[in-house]
């Protein structure tokens, strides 16, 4: 199992997270990989999460590479900064994306890709 499928299981075993309890919309995340391109969608409801592996519609399409997905879930990569650098594209509601930041760990600040949280 990835970092990223362990991240996913995390979310969806936990279902809900208080840290978006003012959050409601939906994500999918399309990344390219050794193994084609995967998706995982997140369905927020205040707080309440859905997770599945499907490509269907949602407010925010976030697009990365299976090794960028990697740091940021280990919290090796800040978000806001790979969005910055082109290393994550995000189509639709921007605000939405920024928002899941609050569930990635923290990068360290020796990180290789710069401190601070999404």
């Amino acid at each position: 199992m990835t970092s990223i499928d362990a991240f996913f299981d995390r979310l969806r075993r936990d279902g809900a997270d208080d840290r978006l309890v003012r959050v409601s919309g939906s994500v999918r995340f399309d990344i390219r990989g050794e193994r084609g391109l995967r998706h995982w969608r997140l369905d927020i409801d205040r707080g309440r999460l859905r997770v599945t592996e499907d490509d269907g519609p949602a407010s925010a399409v976030i697009r990365m590479s299976e090794q960028t997905a990697e740091a940021l879930v280990t919290g090796e990569m800040n978000g806001l900064a790979a969005i910055n650098r082109g290393e994550i594209m995000v189509d639709g509601d921007l605000a939405l994306a920024l928002r899941l930041g609050r569930l990635l760990p923290a990068p360290a600040a020796s990180g290789r890709h710069g401190g601070g949280g999404a």
